[in-house]
């Protein structure tokens, strides 16, 4: 497997490995962009108008909500760009069978779901005060469509990093169905933790014994009694990790297997902050960016654990 994995990375350069990470860097930088959208009620700054803004390619004296749901139009068109550019450059710098070519078509494809479904919510008119069933539903595939997004990239990065080809990979197991609930688990947290997160901007409570009782109340809308999800979800996905974690352990992957840990612990500490501070717009997107990093994290260790390479050498250094 080494010499094969040698030979299908022998024209990945340590340029393009970077690149692919400056790539999972960027889209996160986009995903908080779009939560500081969501955050300041922001989404319907350009109107019901896409991909233009008020009619307009360069909206004229824009409001301040106009500015901040067009740069995050503009950001989403430089992730195009230079998800396309990985793409081309990895075909180039790869050959036929090799894994990170799939990874980078299905980062393409979810990159184009993620821009259609965006779409959608503005014209649906998904945006701002909408509190419709409709909303959740289209938000809560465009959330998913995201993570996923953001999962491909990493695991394009990953593989090539190791120059392994698909054949070598596998999905098979309990060790992989264990891990893959894992992060099903977490891609579950993650969405439910940006509808609660959607409640909170749509509903703001005076104190937290009010927020309790919003979620409890049989009057009370959908996004607030959803909130629940959350924690309950954030305590079982936690379970599979640990387990994950574990199991890297013992398979020589400690390091990473640590930073995961820790991710997940800084999460719980922000994620308390969350409640009991009523969810500042700040506090708000650090608990969303350590989501991210957290996810980044544990998809590359899921990766790592499930398709152990053996040593390779790619762009002029050693990858195990």
């Amino acid at each position: 497997m080494a010499t094969t994995s040698a030979m299908t990375a022998r024209h990945i350069t340590r340029a393009l490995v970077r690149y692919a990470w400056f790539v999972v860097g960027y889209n996160i930088l986009v995903i908080l962009w779009g939560a500081l959208v969501r955050a300041t009620g922001s989404g319907a700054g350009c109107g019901n108008h896409w991909p233009l803004c008020n009619g307009q390619v360069v909206p004229l004296s824009p409001r301040v909500d106009t500015v901040i749901e067009f740069t995050h139009r503009c950001m989403t068109g430089g992730a195009t760009f230079i998800v396309l550019g990985l793409l081309l450059w990895t075909f180039r710098a790869t050959v036929k069978g090799q894994a990170a070519r799939v990874a980078a078509v299905a980062s393409t494809v979810l990159l184009v779901n993620e821009a259609l479904l965006g779409a959608l919510l503005v014209k649906l008119g998904y945006v701002t005060g909408n509190q419709s069933v409709g909303r959740v539903v289209v938000l809560s595939i465009h959330l998913s469509n995201t993570l996923l997004l953001l999962g491909a990239l990493t695991l394009t990065a990953a593989l090539l990093g190791t120059g392994q080809r698909t054949r070598e990979l596998s999905l098979r197991g309990v060790r992989a169905m264990w891990a893959l609930t894992g992060l099903a688990a977490t891609i579950v947290v993650g969405v439910s933790g940006s509808l609660a997160a959607l409640g909170d901007t749509l509903f703001p409570a005076s104190s937290l014994r009010a927020a309790v009782e919003q979620d409890f109340a049989a009057s009370s809308p959908l996004l607030l009694r959803l909130r629940g999800v959350h924690p309950l979800s954030a305590i079982l996905a936690a379970a599979f990790v640990i387990w994950l974690v574990t199991q890297a352990r013992r398979a020589n992957k400690a390091r990473l297997a640590n930073v995961v840990l820790a991710l997940l612990g800084v999460q719980f500490v922000l994620g308390v902050m969350d409640v009991v501070l009523l969810a500042p717009v700040w506090l708000q997107i650090l608990h969303l960016l350590g989501a991210d990093l957290y996810w980044v994290a544990l998809v590359t260790l899921a990766a790592e654990y499930l398709w152990s390479p053996s040593s390779v050498e790619v762009g002029g250094f050693s990858i195990a």
